[in-house]
């Protein structure tokens, strides 16, 4: 028996061939795999997603983390009312949560999972292993960890970040097959408990929210941590505003990546920025968000752990168990400094040939954003290679800086879910 969802209407096979029509297969079952899924089977496309729910904010987030966003813009886009965050909540029983309240990592976690009974249905659990394109000149092959292969009418890649973690040349070579929590050096994406290293000496090289929250947890874990922060400075949210008045509503509108009319605009018109110049674009997409710290952790860091800033790290290496980083201080002052391990809060890098899946035909094919490893995207987030969708980071040089949070999930899904709508109905 198929599983009746809020606003899903049958699929229709295909009119051209008269057999059941072709899934479009969704890669990744986070936020946006979870919120295209949910349009596409409101809309009648079949669809199959393949991926753990909501993996990657379980398994590469620390225990104890908070959301940086606010509550308003952290809801997964239902195809029906009663998806949001605050229904979650209220259905449960759980308290409210206002912009005055940081939210838990496993809150929004079990959100997710809720989100995907209501609205997705089925997620099943294999890892897509290739991506190809279809013999029959149309479609794709696309084959799983299992072995088993099928036929999509389309692909949606919804990884996340997956993969795309960067470590900058000057620690990788402290770990030549590969950085990881035994290792030297590690990624904040690699961790999920960081109270290994209680008791050890941790530098965290970075200077925003991942770094300053991944220091606090070390510190309050036992750990002798400190941050080393190439800027000058390290800025820090402002505590938000219940009540602003007109003026400041006017000189300052608000948006889901904060206020400012810069901000204000690239959230509301994610399509009009697809059509800035791409140098425009990567600059928004670079430079529109700096690396900053929620307001609610400040207390947590200032003044309790070293933060040591306008140091830059120019060579790394073992000393036995020892990790020795010569840095660059203020004036261009050298130092060394002696380590157990380096943490890594460097974020990461937008790169095609780190979505492992993707075969190196399919990838010749992808025409990219210049100056950029970014896929170039049609106002429905379709690429070059017919039916072949991208999502979330990798969306953000085409449609804007929102693309990198969870509040670009409402645009991006009613776009690619519409334009593949009109594909099937075209096909009739």
């Amino acid at each position: 028996m198929t599983q009746s969802l809020p606003g899903q209407r049958p699929a229709r096979g295909g009119a051209r061939s008269g057999r059941r029509a072709l899934p479009v297969v969704v890669v990744g079952a986070g936020p946006y795999g979870l919120s295209v899924a949910a349009h596409l089977r409101a809309a009648g496309v079949p669809v199959r997603v393949f991926g753990e729910v909501m993996g990657s904010w379980r398994h590469a987030m620390a225990t104890g983390m908070f959301l940086k966003s606010t509550p308003d813009a952290v809801d997964l886009s239902a195809p029906a009312p009663g998806g949001r965050l605050a229904d979650f909540l209220r259905v449960h029983g759980e308290p409210e949560l206002t912009e005055l309240t940081p939210i838990p990592c496993e809150v929004f976690v079990r959100y997710g999972q809720w989100f995907q009974k209501q609205y997705v249905g089925e997620v099943e659990p294999a890892r897509v292993a290739a991506v190809d394109l279809a013999t029959s000149g149309t479609g794709f092959a696309v084959r799983l960890d299992d072995g088993q292969e099928l036929a999509a009418e389309a692909v949606v890649v919804a990884t996340g970040l997956n993969g795309l973690a960067h470590i900058p040349a000057e620690l990788r070579g402290l770990a030549p097959e590969g950085p990881g929590p035994g290792a030297p050096v590690s990624h904040t994406s690699q961790h999920t408990d960081l109270s290994r290293y209680a008791g050890r000496r941790v530098a965290v090289v970075g200077g925003g929210q991942s770094a300053l929250e991944s220091a606090a947890l070390l510190h309050e874990s036992g750990a002798r941590a400190q941050v080393l922060v190439r800027e000058g400075d390290v800025l820090w949210g402002t505590v938000p505003e219940r009540a602003r008045s007109w003026a400041r509503r006017i000189g300052r509108p608000a948006s889901p990546l904060g206020t400012g009319w810069i901000l204000a605009a690239v959230c509301r018109a994610p399509g009009a920025v697809r059509h800035l110049p791409a140098a425009a674009r990567l600059l928004l997409f670079r430079r529109a968000l700096r690396p900053s710290g929620g307001w609610w952790l400040r207390d947590r860091v200032e003044g309790v752990v070293p933060v040591r800033t306008s140091r830059r790290v120019v060579r790394a290496e073992t000393a036995g168990s020892v990790v020795r980083l010569d840095l660059t201080g203020p004036g261009g002052v050298a130092e060394t400094l002696d380590v157990d391990h380096v943490l890594a809060a460097t974020g990461y890098r937008l790169d095609l040939d780190a979505v492992p899946f993707l075969s190196p035909t399919v990838r010749r094919a992808l025409r990219l954003v210049p100056g950029s490893s970014a896929p170039r995207l049609t106002p429905g987030f379709e690429s070059s290679v017919p039916g072949l969708y991208f999502t979330g980071s990798l969306a953000a040089p085409m449609f804007g800086p929102m693309l990198r949070f969870v509040a670009g999930t409402g645009y991006t899904a009613a776009r690619v879910a519409l334009d593949r709508a009109r594909r099937a109905a075209d096909a009739r």
